[in-house]
């Protein structure tokens, strides 16, 4: 049975109930939760709530090195994100569903890399290729399962990852616009380059909460933010099963 791996951020918590559960330690400290193992069709999930469960962990502060690391210790060989986000093109408003193909890391202070060449006994420094920080063939798969599901995903975005907890300014907005950001998020990096670090292929599914600051035309409402988000988890969650039915299919 095949294994897919799933990191979901907030308003996730509790969406699967587990058949098992890991505790994993790792030479970069704890997971920020167990991971839940569950079967969906034919595929095994392996799923870890990025923020802990209950929510507690701000975006700086995530162990994303343990949880990328405890999730190949599991074997899983492809991961898929559930990143919340605000928008900057008007066109993608809440409940919006994006799968990007290019990621802008704008967060500081995050232990970003497994190879340091100093801790855990000078493992040696790799410089990784990251020219497209997502599978392509993962996004495909992705892609293709919202067409089966009857979605309307928007396929190639930039997700410009901010540090957080603070929403952005509208300044800032206008930098990333210029920068070429298209989607703002606090918790895609080092998320995506410690999967590709491991080679494990990842993807993300960005599910759209908010116009950005500045492209709306009034202040943000977290309350409202967070209801967007409440809205939209079952149209994720379709689109999960029918993407294990399309990276597992059953054999006759």
């Amino acid at each position: 049975m095949g294994k897919l791996g799933l990191i979901a951020g907030t308003g996730f918590s509790d969406w699967l109930t587990a058949e098992k559960q890991h505790q994993i330690e790792t030479p970069y400290g704890d997971p920020s939760a167990a991971i839940t193992e569950t079967d969906i069709g034919n595929g095994r999930v392996l799923y870890l709530p990025r923020h802990g469960n209950p929510h507690r962990l701000a975006p700086h502060a995530v162990n994303y090195r343990a949880n990328i690391w405890a999730m190949q210790a599991l074997g899983v060989e492809q991961i898929i994100a559930i990143n919340v986000v605000g928008s900057i093109r008007s066109e993608w408003q809440s409940g919006s569903l994006v799968i990007p193909d290019q990621i802008i890391d704008y967060t500081w202070g995050r232990a970003h890399t497994y190879f340091d060449n100093i801790q855990h006994g000078g493992r040696p420094i790799e410089h990784i290729d990251f020219t497209y920080p997502y599978s392509e063939p993962l996004r495909r798969v992705l892609l293709r399962a919202g067409q089966s599901a009857g979605m309307a995903l928007f396929d190639r975005a930039c997700y410009a990852a901010t540090q957080g907890p603070r929403l952005e300014s509208a300044a800032e907005v206008r930098r990333i616009q210029a920068d070429g950001g298209e989607l703002i998020g606090m918790t895609g990096m080092p998320e995506a380059s410690l999967a590709k670090e491991l080679g494990i292929n990842y993807a993300s599914i960005c599910l759209v909460s908010n116009l950005a600051a500045g492209i709306a035309d009034r202040e943000l409402n977290i309350e409202e933010i967070m209801g967007n988000v409440a809205t939209s988890t079952e149209r994720v969650q379709q689109l999960i099963t029918k993407l294990i039915s399309e990276l597992f299919p059953k054999i006759n």
